[in-house]
């Protein structure tokens, strides 16, 4: 098995040989930034390898997750993946599409990657597709049935391209949720920041907003990066 077909974190390991999206920064950052260590309740929408889903259990010792994921053999290697991980009986994977499917609780936490193209001619590879553009799961979609969802005291965890702040802001204002934490992720320090790492919740207060800067230069992370990720890549 190659290298682009199996990931090896510090305490799991991810098989991705069947998956429309490998192993990424993205998923990394928001797996790893996300406060749910309080939580009793995941939900990982469109869970994909499971990543973010196996990174919550191993942060998390008491918390159940159910990942949900859309793609039929990006389900199964979540699957595979689940059972092969230390916290197999913590982990729970639905092939269903999050916008139909019926859950039976109410979640401490929900966490997504979500789709981040909307415009242009999307790839033809469909399982591609599914992951990377917004033709399965709009930010507005999902947004509304993530708030169906949540708990009272429940939080949103997402990382969102930066030019769809101002359209998450407009969905929240109609699903009476607030933004509590956001933080800006820059390549570099003179660059702009392309993703945003968001909190959000049903009580509204003033954000909390910082700034994640991942590389001094090339292949040189920052104290900051270092200290977030840690805990599961293995070089770090």
């Amino acid at each position: 098995m190659t290298r682009r077909q199996f990931f090896k974190f510090k305490k799991f390991e991810v098989k991705q040989t069947q998956t429309a999206m490998k192993i990424g920064t993205d998923g990394v950052l928001l797996g790893a930034w996300a406060a749910i260590e309080n939580a009793k309740n995941i939900l990982d929408v469109g869970t994909g390898t499971g990543l973010i889903a196996l990174m919550s259990a191993q942060r998390n010792p008491h918390a159940n997750i159910t990942a949900i994921e859309i793609e039929p053999k990006a389900a199964e290697e979540a699957a595979y993946n689940f059972k092969h991980s230390p916290w197999h009986d913590r982990l729970k994977i639905i092939q269903s599409d999050f916008i139909q499917t019926s859950f039976p609780n109410q979640f401490d936490a929900i966490i997504c990657n979500p789709p981040f193209f909307s415009k242009g001619i999307g790839p033809t590879d469909i399982p591609r597709k599914l992951a990377r553009h917004t033709v399965s799961l709009s930010l507005d979609k999902l947004v509304h049935n993530a708030a169906k969802l949540l708990s009272k005291k429940g939080n949103l965890f997402m990382i969102i391209a930066t030019e769809q702040q101002n359209h998450l802001t407009a969905i929240l204002k109609n699903e009476s949720l607030y933004i509590q934490k956001l933080c800006l992720v820059k390549g570099h320090a003179n660059t702009i920041a392309k993703r945003i790492l968001v909190q959000i919740g049903r009580k509204k207060r003033p954000i909390e907003q910082n700034e994640l800067i991942i590389e001094k230069k090339r292949h040189v992370y920052t104290m900051e990066y270092i200290a977030l990720t840690k805990d599961f890549y293995l070089k770090m």
